[in-house]
């Protein structure tokens, strides 16, 4: 059997830093791209009246029908976002009602700390596993952890 071959995803990847550039403005938090590549995150988030950052790393996955993590090398960074962008079936058999897969994104904003306590280097691909994060629907679209942290002392 073949192999599968790797899917380009890096409009993908760009479009979901942009997604979450724009969550987070409309969120009210003051952001913005960082345009130069930095290894450890693709966003900053700013408090002016505090002189404040938050650093954010932006990952994503393309397919529906896999949300089981993804690779990170760099923890350079205050929060990860994960951005499900559920753009379509790659790996199941296609639902007989739904046979896209498409779905609207979904996003985890998770601490820099939880994402390190899941994460597996002894792996391939090093990979965080989302699956053993605990209660990760209090991550889910929870923009008010990047907002709190610039916001406190």
């Amino acid at each position: 059997m073949p192999e599968k071959k790797r899917q380009d995803t890096r409009l993908e990847s760009e479009g979901a830093e942009f997604l979450v550039l724009g969550n987070l403005l409309i969120e009210g938090i003051s952001c913005y791209k960082a345009y130069i590549n930095f290894p450890g995150y693709d966003l900053v988030a700013v408090n002016p009246d505090r002189s404040k950052t938050a650093k954010i790393q932006v990952k994503s996955r393309w397919a529906t029908d896999y949300d089981k993590g993804f690779p990170i090398k760099n923890f350079d960074c205050d929060f990860v976002v994960h951005v499900a962008l559920n753009r379509g079936y790659r790996f199941k058999k296609k639902n007989k009602k739904d046979n896209t897969g498409v779905m609207d994104p979904v996003y985890y904003v998770f601490p820099v700390g939880i994402v390190r306590k899941a994460w597996k280097p002894n792996t391939t691909w090093k990979k965080v596993r989302i699956t053993e994060i605990s209660e990760i629907e209090q991550y889910k679209n929870n923009w008010s952890l990047i907002s709190d942290f610039l916001n406190k002392g």
